[in-house]
């Protein structure tokens, strides 16, 4: 009978964690912004050429530099990339120690205009476990500091873990 107990018991506990690790423990959205009507109809009257629309999304201790989609596309479209900075540095290649606005990250979730190419290589990002596309970078420019959310309202962002996904 103690035995049954026990099985039991522990039955009960791993039920909990699943339905906890099921349900968000985000918390509520944070990244703010405009309405998907809004955010709708600034990418239909986008201005599209040779470049991407590029996020720039920060965890820390991970090496990947943010999303990428072609202009008009929507931003669940968009790739999260490593930039190959041979022919140019990031935008943000600053000392991860540095004073506040010119330190590493410090642009997290601005919009940028980029260019360059995909040169059909993947490399391995360890810190999120992920294989991602590799982006020859050449030219940015900033378009926007505060452009809110990045796929959905509801998006929440946390500095130490990949919580931002296309859907």
């Amino acid at each position: 009978m103690l035995n049954f107990g026990l099985r039991l018991l522990a039955g009960m506990g791993l039920c909990c964690a699943l339905t906890h690790c099921g349900t968000s423990s985000l918390g509520p959205p944070n990244m703010g912004g405009p309405t998907p009507g809004e955010r709708a109809a600034k990418i239909a009257d986008e201005v599209s050429g040779d470049f991407y629309y590029g996020r720039r999304y920060i965890v820390e201790k991970t090496r990947f530099w943010g999303y990428l989609r072609q202009p008009g596309q929507p931003w669940h479209s968009a790739k999260l990339v490593i930039f190959k900075e041979h022919k140019k540095t990031s935008p943000d290649r600053w000392p991860e120690d540095g004073p506040d606005g010119q330190r590493y990250a410090f642009d997290n979730n601005y919009e940028y205009r980029i260019r360059g190419y995909f040169t059909g290589k993947e490399d391995y990002e360890p810190n999120s476990n992920q294989f991602l596309p590799e982006f020859m970078l050449t030219g940015y420019e900033v378009m926007d500091s505060h452009p809110g959310w990045l796929f959905q309202p509801n998006d929440h962002y946390d500095r130490l873990r990949v919580t931002l996904y296309p859907h």
